[in-house]
């Protein structure tokens, strides 16, 4: 499931959802990678790949300059290719959303063990031999600091370069109707019970008083749609995605199951949902 959210992570809405009442609001928790994201960020890393080539880092300075420069700067294209894929891994997941710092430092922390590997492997780059399987931990640590590092000074440095010049976003009406322990909280679903509303989160349940056409309204700005008469579900809150006799059905991150109505079933497919 994780890999189908990747895959449909980049897709824009369809004008034809947008079409449908209540429709899907588009968001961002962070910061977005894009084309300029990446380019800016392997111009990052070829800075970092000759700063280590310099220092001779990793027992490197038996090679000499050009062949270690060449290698540093793969090296530090590898580590922001493997860096991207692993902050958009952790920014698509539900528990995550709107928690930049957390989402920086799960991400440099699950590229930490294949740079870990990667770095401990260029010592056997070096004339006189590579170092011993036992000093594994200590390339560990190193390149967890690294990775935490590199992958926060990344992620700020886009977030201020997309945000220069524009208007902060202000967050959804909506949560001011929750109570503050759940106003931080990622929104799961809001499901309509009677003339209440059960608001699913991240940190628990809340039952409200208000119409679901009103709460849907008051969510704009998180990326999510109403999938039926009675349901309101985030996108990113959708950890399965199924279709059987004849209705699909979508799980939150807590086990509950929402269901989808033929009106919005359609829509939902076209954009990528199910």
């Amino acid at each position: 499931m994780v890999l189908v959210k990747l895959q449909t992570a980049f897709r824009k809405l369809t004008s034809r959802l947008r079409q449908k009442p209540h429709p899907v609001t588009d968001a961002s928790s962070g910061a977005g990678i894009t084309w300029v994201v990446v380019r800016r960020t392997l111009l990052w890393a070829v800075g970092v790949g000759g700063f280590l080539s310099f220092v001779q880092a990793f027992g490197t300075g038996n090679i000499p300059l050009l062949p270690r420069t060449a290698y540093m700067i793969a090296f530090g294209c590898v580590g922001a290719a493997l860096g991207i894929a692993s902050f958009r891994l952790v920014q698509s997941q539900a528990w995550t959303q709107g928690r930049l710092n957390l989402q920086a430092a799960v991400g440099g922390a699950l590229m930490t063990p294949p740079m870990s590997l990667i770095s401990w492997g260029s010592s056997w780059l070096s004339p006189t031999g590579g170092a011993p399987v036992e000093h594994l931990p200590g390339y560990f640590l190193v390149s967890l600091i690294m990775c935490e590092v590199m992958t926060f000074v990344a992620v700020y440095v886009n977030r201020s370069q997309q945000v220069a010049g524009k208007p902060i976003p202000q967050p959804p009406k909506f949560l001011a109707r929750l109570p503050v322990r759940l106003r931080s909280a990622a929104i799961w679903a809001v499901e309509a019970q009677d003339h209440y509303l059960q608001v699913h989160t991240a940190r628990g349940k809340e039952l409200i008083l208000l119409r679901l056409a009103d709460a849907i309204a008051e969510l704009e700005g998180l990326e999510g749609a109403q999938v039926h008469r009675s349901w309101w579900v985030s996108r990113a809150a959708i950890v399965d995605a199924r279709r059987g006799e004849g209705r699909a059905t979508l799980t939150l991150p807590d086990g509950t199951e929402v269901p989808v109505s033929r009106t919005y079933a359609k829509a939902l497919r076209q954009s990528g949902w199910i």
